[in-house]
């Protein structure tokens, strides 16, 4: 019987302990994603009005841009949620498939809707003749689909099978039936059976482990994410390769003609290429390698069977994820197409405030 008061005061600390520590991270989570999640849903709905109002933008490579900036407001809706899957939550399996599936399709979709965005770009720069013949112009349809339909079927794949939860469920239910015996037979705790954990309570925890299987996030990682993102890095890298050979092609011509007026002209374009650089230098730094740092992050406490700081991997999620969606923002503003009906608007608002404010202060 003391054993058996021992072991309910242990339960009853370790579980007030975790309540507290899961209240905390549900605060950082809160205090991290909600501004990041407004943002990026306030910039994507005002870029997508503006695309969408403007006729003149109404083509196949707007189309993928526009399919992009939806994914991106998907993402930043379920930004919130995405930190959450590290956390243990008292759910159904049904319930906690949904919690896990759905914001890492809309993750995946946001992250093949970037790749494509870049490719398209890529050829129409690489290809300039033959753009029209490839495959993402003339399938535009098709190519669409491959942005969606391949990322919800992967993230789907838990809920056809593949996942831990059974596995799970059997490892719990026989760890109890073995602590419930030694406490029935007043037996000491031994051979290697912790019975002051637990074990019950865990039947209903919905965590990513019991969902997704290790072979799964690697996959995904290397197979998927990490290929995407070296895709993307190595296409940009030969635009800017190709953009760099072009200027010298274009200073030579110059100075060939007359060299007076080419000087000046070779330092505003040497200027623009050096600002180009620099921008995506910064970009890189800015929102690809948080996520890169969390993703490794991800794998070695994967590795260690999760045994590390969950708020370190709650902000470096939040962080990573959240400055990987902030790229088709910056995109967005490099262009002043998609930025010219919000600057209408705005300058609208400032004309009207400033003629009330000469009507309220006569002079």
């Amino acid at each position: 019987m003391l054993f058996l008061d021992v072991i309910l005061k242990d339960k009853w600390s370790e579980g007030e302990s975790t309540t507290m520590d899961q209240s905390l991270q549900e605060k950082l989570i809160i205090f991290i994603t909600l501004p990041l999640s407004t943002i990026i849903i306030l910039t994507n709905l005002l870029i997508i009005i503006g695309i969408v109002c403007n006729r003149q933008l109404h083509n196949t490579p707007n189309y993928f841009f526009l399919s992009l900036l939806v994914a991106d407001l998907c993402t930043g809706l379920a930004l919130p949620f995405i930190p959450r899957m590290g956390l243990n939550r008292s759910l159904h399996f049904r319930s906690c498939l949904v919690v896990h599936i759905f914001p890492n399709f809309l993750f995946l979709s946001f992250l093949f809707n970037l790749v494509m965005v870049h490719y398209e770009r890529y050829l129409c720069i690489v290809h300039p003749l033959h753009y029209s013949q490839f495959w993402v112009h003339r399938c535009f349809p098709a190519a669409l689909l491959a942005v969606w339909i391949p990322p919800l079927l992967y993230a789907s794949l838990p809920a056809f099978g593949w996942n831990n939860w059974n596995e799970s469920l059997d490892n719990n239910t026989s760890h109890a039936n073995v602590c419930g015996y030694i406490l029935r037979e007043g037996e000491p705790a031994g051979g290697g059976h912790n019975c002051s954990e637990t074990t019950y309570d865990e039947e209903v925890y919905c965590s990513y482990k019991n969902i997704f299987p290790k072979p799964f996030i690697y996959l995904e990682v290397y197979g998927l994410l990490l290929p995407a993102i070296f895709f993307i890095l190595a296409m940009t890298g030969r635009v800017l390769w190709i953009t760099r050979k072009q200027l010298r092609d274009i200073c030579k011509l110059n100075r060939s003609v007359e060299r007076s007026e080419a000087s000046e002209h070779e330092q505003r374009l040497n200027l623009r290429y050096a600002k180009c650089v620099a921008a995506v230098s910064l970009t890189f730094l800015v929102c690809w390698v948080p996520y890169i740092v969390y993703l490794h992050v991800s794998v070695v406490l994967l590795r260690g069977d999760g045994k590390g700081s969950s708020s370190l991997n709650i902000i470096l999620s939040c962080t990573g994820i959240g400055s990987m969606a902030i790229i088709p923002i910056i995109l967005s503003l490099s262009n002043r197409q998609y930025t010219e009906p919000v600057r209408n608007l705005l300058m609208k608002i400032r004309t009207r405030c400033t003629r009330v404010q000469d009507l309220g202060n006569p002079t």
